[in-house]
């Protein structure tokens, strides 16, 4: 939460849920303040995990949408950006989870584990041969193992750093790639991991693959032929992130040619999860009690700072932008990232003779976001005005505040 509780709090938010939310996430909604309901008319927010919700409309009411998770596929970010409304995911809210499915992979595709047990559950087992059959079982699932091998790690943020870091304490060589990786995230890394020149750098020297990166154009199909063909024979590939990241028509073949000894993947396809080299999972990789009630915990924090003080922490959208409360009210406003959008606003501000107690402006790409302490309340009028600028996508004040003159 920011540092301080919101000024006057009369407002009562109202928060839809599009999925089974955790206990855990919604007890952080206070309910003098919060409504919570799956099925509701005008919310001030959504708070999902998987519901597509390109599938429906957005009220105008919403002010906010979060996800209880990482990716945000299911949401159309860029429709709610142009209205702004800011989105919200939970980046290493489920780390541990996802890590340890990787580790897991890993084990089960060297030790060909998955094909070992189909072998045994296949036995007949009034056989008084059978246990010449598990004999023979076990020379033809050889395996090998991970310390020495070298896993090559792509996209190196909450997840990634923490799979490249147990890989190594496992005895593994690890190799990184990520261009845009985070001073943060950086000093979470092991000085152990060796820096990738480039993708194809990295998939020429990693028997075994880890992807972790969301899907967008740029990575769609970034495991392909190409890259595959690159890999030492006998390497292995885990896809815990997104199924288009990976061109199933070329691991297949792959696969098929003795190239590739398996592929992990969350992302079941018709084109692969039948074949015996495949390990198939439904989707598990945040599927921990731990990593849900950690991630609805963080997506209802995340609601509850934007909704009562305008804070913006871990936006998709939207910069980072966090104020302490200094003033007697708080005025917010999305725009796009045009010049003189502050001078604008202030300009509205002093023809209304309020004074300007505190200003803290963020851009992130197209986008930009802007929070003013006000030691005055903000009269409709002016907020109305605010709202016309050109470019001004969504202005408020903040709930608790009362506007003077009629609502606005």
């Amino acid at each position: 939460m920011a540092d301080n509780a919101p000024i006057g709090q009369t407002h009562r938010f109202k928060v839809r849920t599009l999925d089974n939310i955790s206990v855990k996430g919604l007890r952080r909604l206070p309910r003098e303040h919060y409504e919570i309901a799956s099925d509701m008319t005008r919310p001030d927010a959504i708070l999902l995990r998987s519901h597509r919700l390109q599938q429906e409309a957005v009220a105008d009411s919403v002010l906010a949408v979060a996800r209880a998770g990482a990716g945000v596929n299911n949401i159309p970010v860029q429709a709610l950006s142009a209205r702004g409304i800011a989105v919200f995911n939970t980046p290493g809210a489920n780390a541990n989870a996802v890590k340890e499915l990787v580790i897991a992979g890993l084990l089960m595709a060297a030790r060909n584990l998955p094909q070992a047990w189909r072998y045994v559950r296949e036995l007949d087992g009034a056989d008084p041969g059978m246990e010449g059959a598990v004999e023979a079982g076990k020379k033809r699932y050889v395996g090998f193992e991970l310390p020495g091998r070298t896993l090559g790690v792509i996209g190196l943020g909450a997840i990634g750093v923490e799979v490249a870091n147990t890989a190594l304490a496992l005895g593994m060589q690890v190799i990184g790639y990520d261009p845009q990786i985070s001073v943060h995230r950086a000093w979470q890394l092991s000085s152990g991991v060796q820096q990738a020149l480039s993708l194809d750098d990295m998939f020429a020297r990693s028997e075994l693959i880890s992807v972790h990166v969301p899907l967008m154009e740029t990575t769609r199909h970034l495991i392909n032929a190409a890259r595959l063909s690159l890999m030492p024979a006998g390497g292995v590939v885990v896809n815990l992130a997104r199924g288009e990241i990976v061109d199933s028509a070329a691991v297949l073949a792959a696969l098929e040619r003795g190239h590739l000894h398996a592929l992990v993947t969350d992302f079941p396809c018709p084109v692969l999860k039948d074949h015996l080299r495949v390990i198939a999972l439904p989707h598990l990789g945040a599927s921990t009690r731990e990593a849900e009630e950690n991630c609805a915990a963080m997506a209802a924090d995340e609601l509850r700072e934007f909704l009562e003080h305008g804070n913006i922490r871990n936006s998709v959208n939207f910069p980072e932008a966090r104020l302490a409360r200094n003033g007697r009210c708080r005025l917010t406003v999305a725009n796009i990232n045009v010049p003189n959008m502050v001078g604008q606003i202030s300009t509205a501000l002093a023809a209304a003779g309020i004074n300007i107690a505190d200003l803290l402006n963020q851009s992130r790409g197209e986008l930009a976001y802007t929070i003013v302490d006000l030691d005055a309340p903000l009269p409709a009028q002016t907020l109305r005005q605010i709202r016309a600028i050109s470019g001004v996508l969504s202005a408020r004040m903040i709930p608790g505040t009362v506007p003077a003159g009629d609502a606005p």
